[in-house]
């Protein structure tokens, strides 16, 4: 009789962890759930918990990874407007914000898929603001003219903008330059017009300490020339002085 009642206590429990796999699914704190039934998209559930559900094959559970993803593009090149080559590596942090919308464009939410339509996208958004800024932006001796944080900005939202009008339902949270290079045939062209730009400035520094030398030796001449000049007019003064008190001397000899 024992025996029965262990045998209908483990069936018992055994179904009711069968009907809860079959009836319930559970989210996790990095995870969305996107519900099918029938192969359709039914429901999305993005807070962590468990839920209720109708058994496969009316309803499916299809969970998404919801933390921040990262991703590069390709190290490519990318011609600027005034004809210098640049090679250009971005790297992108993005995540999904709206599952909604992504699980049906991307493959029943396949992050790979997802990558390579962004990376497509990143590519173009590159190549078009890297179009609209001069080499020196990039790559320059002179560091007011390096202009690398408005180079991101841009190609950052303007990712995001075409994101958004893809309706992909993801979130840009971060864009930036990860490595920057140049192409050997523009590399000697480059060093050329560095050296040119320092030997600039350094023969301005030269003329700059030359003219100040200048000022500071004509400054120095004046002063001497004020100094002995006064120096005269005082030795005058006291040979006067001297010479009137010797003739009173003489007087009273």
């Amino acid at each position: 009789m024992k025996r029965n009642t262990f045998t209908i206590v483990i069936g018992g429990l055994l179904l009711i962890i069968f009907g809860l796999l079959l009836f319930v699914f559970q989210v996790r704190q990095s995870e969305v759930a996107v519900v099918t039934r029938f192969g359709k998209p039914d429901r999305t559930k993005t807070e962590p918990g468990a839920y209720g559900r109708l058994p496969w094959p009316i309803e499916k559970v299809h969970k998404l990874d919801q933390r921040i993803q990262n991703f590069e593009d390709r190290f490519e090149e990318t011609l600027t407007p005034d004809g210098y080559n640049l090679l250009v590596n971005v790297y992108v942090g993005w995540k999904i914000s709206e599952p909604e919308l992504f699980f049906p464009k991307f493959a029943n939410g396949s992050i790979d898929e997802a990558e390579k339509s962004l990376e497509a996208i990143v590519r173009s958004a590159k190549n078009e603001i890297v179009g609209k800024h001069p080499f020196s932006h990039f790559i320059s001796t002179n560091p007011d003219e390096l202009k690398f944080t408005e180079i991101e900005n841009e190609i950052l939202a303007k990712v995001q903008q075409q994101v958004q009008e893809n309706k992909y339902g993801i979130e840009i949270k971060f864009l930036g330059i990860k490595k920057l290079g140049l192409p050997e045939s523009v590399t000697q062209t480059v060093f050329e017009r560095m050296k040119s730009e320092r030997q600039v400035l350094v023969s301005r520094i030269e003329n700059e300490g030359k003219e100040q030398a200048e000022r500071i030796r004509s400054t120095a001449e004046r002063d001497s020339a004020k100094i002995i000049a006064e120096a005269d007019a005082q030795a005058t003064r006291i040979r006067g002085e001297g010479e009137a008190e010797a003739a009173k001397s003489f007087a009273v000899f």
